[in-house]
């Protein structure tokens, strides 16, 4: 894949975060700051990412981040260009489940506030501080030995959810939010790819992940079971077959790709009635 920079990994404490810190040390990645309100936990995957890691200069450092608070991500993004000398990748996984299942007559502000703070206010703050301060790198060259694919000064790589593009009953708050987030992805794509900055948003369907997990208990009527009758795949989507598909928008091999909603279902979609 050439993985051989420098990347800023938010929510990277557990989950898709986590596992993505762990697939870019795996396949050469020099540098990861690792960003996490959590930070013991983003600790932990520092450890665990230097065990995994293949590049032999490897370093990676832990920071705490409140991706709802701009002096918090100000204080992340300028640390990792302080300590790293440049973001090559950013991977955005901060985010939060759902806190109830109601319809929308019935459900609450509080919830609505709270999942845009976390999910569209964080992804604005992290996409809109990152893409400046790639834009002021050196250009690199995606390949040497086809100068024709042109040079990168970075890519982001944002976490959005099946919700982002189809409606999800009884999550207003989420759907409304994560459709905001590939808003954001899209049109900071189209303004940023005149300065050699791809930006693309990956939309997973169900994910076994913590957060997951949480949502079983607070969504009336969600289990494993009724999860997999919508997927044809027949199995609950892995923190690494994201992880993975953030390992390919980073890499050179998508040079030529931005602005894209990436589904990683399982084939839900195909299950949509039209």
């Amino acid at each position: 894949m050439d993985i051989t920079g420098n990347a800023f990994v938010t929510g990277g404490g557990d989950g898709i975060g986590k596992a993505s810190c762990l697939v870019l040390a795996k396949e050469g990645a020099k540098g990861i700051l690792v960003a996490d309100i959590n930070l013991k936990a983003a600790e932990e995957t520092v450890a665990e990412a230097t065990a995994a890691s293949t590049n032999p200069s490897f370093r990676a450092e832990a920071i705490y981040l409140d991706v709802s608070d701009e002096d918090s991500v100000k204080k992340a993004v300028a640390r990792m260009v302080e300590s790293f000398g440049r973001i090559d990748y950013c991977v955005h996984c901060a985010g939060t489940g759902i806190t109830g299942s109601r319809p929308v007559d019935e459900a609450k502000f509080d919830d609505l506030k709270g999942s845009l703070a976390i999910h569209v206010h964080g992804t604005f703050l992290i996409t809109s501080l990152v893409s400046a301060a790639m834009k002021k790198q050196d250009l690199a060259t995606v390949d040497s030995a086809h100068p024709e694919r042109g040079g990168t000064r970075g890519s982001i790589v944002i976490l959005g959810s099946y919700a982002s593009l189809f409606p999800v009953r009884y999550m207003v708050p989420y759907t409304a939010a994560k459709h905001a987030v590939l808003a954001i992805a899209k049109t900071a794509a189209m303004e940023s790819a005149a300065h050699n900055v791809r930006v693309n948003c990956i939309c997973p369907g169900w994910t076994d992940t913590p957060m997951l997990r949480h949502s079983m208990e607070v969504y009336e009527g969600m289990t494993a079971d009724s999860l997999l009758e919508t997927i044809p795949i027949n199995r609950l989507c892995s923190s690494y077959d994201v992880a993975d598909a953030a390992l390919f928008f980073c890499s050179p091999r998508s040079s030529y790709v931005t602005g894209l909603a990436y589904l990683v279902d399982g084939g839900m979609a195909l299950t949509m009635k039209t």
